[in-house]
């Protein structure tokens, strides 16, 4: 006699009541689309943010000097609107270096810090979150005491306690950041995995025999992408300005290679004498804060359905 199938063999393909993650990430951008036509405050956000990542890429085209070039005979020259030559239109530092050249150079090392600090401690507070937040019991309960630990520390301490026990780097620094901020990807993920493990879509794949991981992965995961992007957004400009303390403070991004908190540092002590040398990095990081911020605010307002515009969809 011929053994019945089992039912979960014959359970109906679960794509059909949930979203995979190419459909939730193409969702996604294609409301970012139509709300960048109607949204000048993301436009203006995105060719700000594309316009430093294009002259970090392209750094070495850019850039007239190398980052190192040192002339000391043209130490310390002012930038054109102050009677500087052409050759260095926004003059130099001490050591004869084209400033402008460092600060397409000092765009890559900062973007990368922030962008790249910001996957790992995305990866590692997600993880958490969603691990947290769908098991539930003591696992969550110890997840969110050991984040409420560190959220007593200021994750800048943190990190400087992170890099001057490993070291200086861009690597340290990265990895540093990551660890010291993982929390508040931790709780966003754990608050939107919350609000979505009762879901329909989920019970019903509970029902149908799938695992923790495979629910976690197909059918969580998907339907939270659309605010995680958006807070990750947001944490992208405190990282780069955070990149920028620590190396302020000799603990970030080491010389001869150039990032704007760097050159911040290295160029206080001329501050009365040569203020352009404070002013224009400090004016690069101004510029790419807000630049991201206005891109967040714009991606707030199109993937948040409380913040939508009436008609939008």
């Amino acid at each position: 006699m011929t053994e019945p199938r089992p039912y979960a063999a014959a359970a109906p393909d679960l794509s059909a009541t949930s979203w995979r993650w190419r459909d939730a990430l193409g969702h996604a951008f294609q409301r970012m689309r139509r709300a960048a036509r109607r949204s000048p405050q993301m436009i203006v956000g995105s060719v700000v943010v594309l316009a430093f990542v294009v002259v970090g890429v392209f750094a070495p085209l850019l850039a007239a000097y190398g980052y190192d070039d040192q002339d000391l005979g043209q130490a310390l020259r002012p930038p054109v609107w102050r009677g500087g030559e052409f050759s260095h239109p926004l003059g130099t530092d001490e050591f004869g270096r084209d400033t402008l050249s460092r600060l397409i150079y000092g765009a890559r090392v900062s973007l990368l810090v922030g962008f790249f600090s910001v996957v790992v401690a995305g990866l590692i507070g997600v993880s958490v979150g969603v691990l947290g937040g769908y098991r539930g019991g003591n696992l969550d309960s110890v997840f969110m005491t050991i984040a409420d630990v560190q959220y007593s520390f200021p994750y800048i301490l943190v990190a400087i306690i992170i890099t001057a026990f490993w070291g200086a780097g861009l690597v340290n620094v990265i990895v540093a950041l990551g660890l010291a901020s993982w929390m508040t990807f931790a709780r966003a993920a754990r608050g939107s995995t919350l609000s979505v493990r009762e879901g329909e879509y989920v019970l019903a794949a509970r029902a149908l025999g799938a695992g923790p991981g495979r629910i976690m992965l197909r059918h969580v995961l998907p339907n939270i992408v659309a605010p995680l992007i958006v807070f990750t957004t947001f944490q992208v400009p405190s990282r780069i300005l955070a990149e920028a303390t620590l190396s302020f403070v000799g603990l970030g991004i080491q010389p001869p290679m150039p990032s704007w908190g760097t050159m911040l540092a290295q160029s206080r002590g001329y501050l009365l004498a040569q203020p352009w040398l404070v002013a224009l990095p400090g004016l690069a990081l101004t510029v790419v804060a807000l630049g991201v911020n206005q891109l967040g605010d714009g991606l707030r307002d199109l993937l948040d359905p409380r913040m939508k515009e009436q008609g939008g969809s």
